[in-house]
């Protein structure tokens, strides 16, 4: 009972492609206890590029498209690890330890640990591990422990060994370069550690350095593997607006995109600017690209927060964009920002709003300190300045924006970003010309 060795679909799938008569004669058989453990028996549910790569290696690499079923997939893994279908033994009959990286910890906990492919959702009841919120931590009944770490904080990774990792979103990560490190250092149990990294590729130094790696196995796919087990309205609403784009090829296809000619930004530029540490600021700004609508389809409202040191140079500290919510939903959110880190002045652009900005801010924060901003040129005319200043390398990145730093490398002569508006660009290129190319207020120093 073998699919065609020439296509990728699960077993699932070719049963499932057969007439009923064959179908029955296959699965009519099956006890009730056999449905369960069929219900629960991943090769039987997997498409070939959802296995475990077969050979010795250290790192298996997946570079898909967004619902390909990655999670699914290191889920299953992990699973299969824990419930001994591949050995994971600790030495001296300590508990054996998983590490789990994601983006953040809230990321972590809701994908990786709770979500609908998550360990929780996909394991059988009779070996449900036990999740202690409060130690960020998985045990399953026979003592394998599992631990949750967040990219944000990469310093919590330095101590710790463990004997297998899941790294989640990979290129999505802050302090990709220091987690990265640090989750490899602390690989060293066992015989043979290895891990598992799921991703939606971007053109980062780190993806490519893996993907050039002998001991690396490359497993690439796109959202449409995935097609029989996403509803067709995700495919009409979502995957169709970027088909065809090049936003699409990567976050549908899995393509690692390389540099658009002629963009005012590109990776190797944005990697030299990249600091961990930030010093004391004179100055900091919340800067606000409003959308002109609201809804599931409208485009995202830029919230971009920069500071600005004694030396006149400026850091990117947060993206807090959002998209999707109404003119309430997005004030409060810039607003948020802007107290969150006692920003001196919020700036907007009103080019569609006009004084309905400022009103909006205003009924739910009357004191805010808020300047508008009208663009009478274009976005590339207005970007052009900013760019310099990057290139002069007086602009950093605290962290990795991957959204912002994907719009960024992607904006052309058109000023558009793929055929899409860059909103947090925007904000960006608003944030900057705000601390830098604007005269300096009175300095206020602070210390993070």
């Amino acid at each position: 009972m073998q699919p065609d060795d020439h296509e990728n679909r699960s077993l699932a799938e070719w049963v499932s492609s057969l007439s009923l008569e064959r179908r029955q004669d296959i699965l009519g058989d099956l006890t009730e206890d056999e449905c369960d453990t069929l219900n629960y028996d991943w090769r039987f549910w997997a498409r070939k590029n959802q296995l475990p790569p077969e050979g010795n290696w250290f790192c298996w690499l997946i570079l898909a498209g967004r619902g390909f079923g990655k999670t699914r997939t290191a889920v299953e893994w992990i699973r299969g690890l824990t419930e001994g279908n591949s050995p994971l033994k600790a030495p001296k009959g300590a508990p054996a330890r998983i590490a789990l990286v994601a983006d953040t910890f809230l990321d972590g906990r809701l994908t990786m640990i709770e979500g609908e492919s998550g360990l929780l959702a996909v394991t059988h009841k009779d070996f449900m591990p036990t999740f202690e919120s409060s130690n960020k931590k998985l045990v399953w009944p026979n003592g394998i422990q599992a631990f949750l770490y967040s990219a944000e904080s990469p310093d919590q990774l330095r101590g710790p060994q463990h004997h297998i990792a899941w790294a989640d979103e990979l290129a999505k990560w802050r302090y990709l370069e220091d987690t990265w490190s640090n989750l490899l250092l602390g690989l060293r149990l066992g015989k043979a550690p290895r891990v598992l990294a799921t991703t939606t590729p971007r053109n980062i130094p780190l993806l490519r350095r893996l993907v050039d790696d002998e001991t690396t196995q490359v497993v690439r796919g796109s959202t449409y593997d995935n097609k029989s087990n996403l509803p067709p309205s995700f495919f009409d609403q979502v995957v169709g607006q970027y088909e065809g784009t090049r936003i699409g090829r990567q976050e549908i296809y899995g393509e690692i995109l390389k540099d658009v000619p002629g963009a005012l930004w590109n990776r190797n530029l944005l990697e030299k600017i990249r600091v961990r540490e930030i010093p004391p600021f004179e100055r900091i700004v919340v800067a606000v690209d409003p959308p002109v609508t609201s809804g599931k389809k409208a485009d995202t409202c830029g919230i971009i927060v920069a500071g600005r040191d004694q030396n006149n140079q400026a850091f990117i500290l947060e993206d807090c964009s959002v998209q999707g919510l109404s003119p309430l939903g997005w004030a409060k959110a810039a607003l948020a920002a802007y107290h969150k880190y006692e920003a001196d002045r919020l700036v907007a652009e009103v080019n569609n709003g006009g004084e309905l900005v400022e009103s909006l801010l205003r009924q739910i924060d009357p004191e805010v300190s808020y300047r508008a901003v009208r663009a009478s040129r274009g976005k590339l005319l207005r970007a052009e300045p900013v760019a310099a200043l990057y290139e002069q390398e007086r602009v950093k990145h605290h962290g990795f924006f991957s959204e912002l730093e994907d719009q960024m490398c992607s904006l052309t002569s058109s000023g558009l970003c793929d055929g899409k508006s860059p909103d947090r660009l925007d904000a960006m290129v608003w944030a900057v010309t705000e601390l830098l190319l604007k005269a300096a207020a009175s300095p206020q120093i602070r210390q993070f």
